[in-house]
């Protein structure tokens, strides 16, 4: 595991997401998309318990990237404000839109939100923190038989010392610290996102 978590650096990703949002609260899509490459590292890092998350996310973020260079989306507003000016049937008919895709990240940025907050406190073992994250997230977009391998999956997660040898920062002390200057920053990101598909009424894009 430690092999493999070496391309994984927590400092890496808190500069990604304090870089996103700007005076305007807008949140940047560049910076946006490296954090996300970054927690992606993060979930390989695990192997084979969270492929069924980190293969759709590698998918999602590279779907955004290509929509970033064809029409040269700057934020993440932009991105919707483009997209809807066609109208709100046409981007549901687009299986590939930006908006749809954001959704996707969106709702597993929550779930990792909450994951690296419990790891954080580390107030129960992995296995419960990662259900809880999961069931308060992304469950409730996933078919019965998804979340039930993922809760199977959750149960053979390392121990909180090994997540936090992950982060790649030192003593487990530092990492704490550093997962507490990182989670703000990825809760700001999260919640202006929120209001925005809440305001354009995205939540539910099919």
């Amino acid at each position: 595991m430690a092999a493999a978590a070496a391309a994984f650096s927590l400092r890496e990703v808190l500069d990604a997401f304090r870089r996103c949002v700007t005076e305007e609260r807008e949140v940047l899509l560049e910076p946006y998309l490296s954090g996300w490459r970054g927690l992606i590292r993060f979930l390989q890092s695990l192997g084979a318990v969270f492929s069924f998350i980190s293969k759709d996310a590698v998918a999602k973020v590279a779907l955004l990237e290509g929509q970033c260079r064809q029409h040269g989306f700057v934020s993440l507003q932009a991105m919707v404000r483009q997209e809807l000016a066609a109208g709100p049937a046409a981007l549901r008919a687009r299986p590939d839109s930006g908006c749809r895709t954001l959704l996707r990240l969106h709702r597993a940025l929550r779930w990792l939100q909450l994951f690296l907050q419990g790891l954080r406190s580390g107030e129960s073992r992995t296995s419960v923190l990662c259900t809880d994250a999961y069931n308060a997230s992304l469950a409730a977009h996933h078919p019965w038989v998804v979340r039930k391998a993922a809760t199977v999956a959750f149960c053979a997660l390392p121990s909180r010392d090994a997540f936090l040898e992950i982060m790649n920062v030192g003593p487990p002390e530092e990492a704490v610290a550093m997962l507490g200057e990182a989670i703000p920053y990825i809760g700001d990101v999260y919640g202006i996102t929120q209001e925005l598909l809440e305001e354009h009424k995205l939540l539910d894009l099919p």
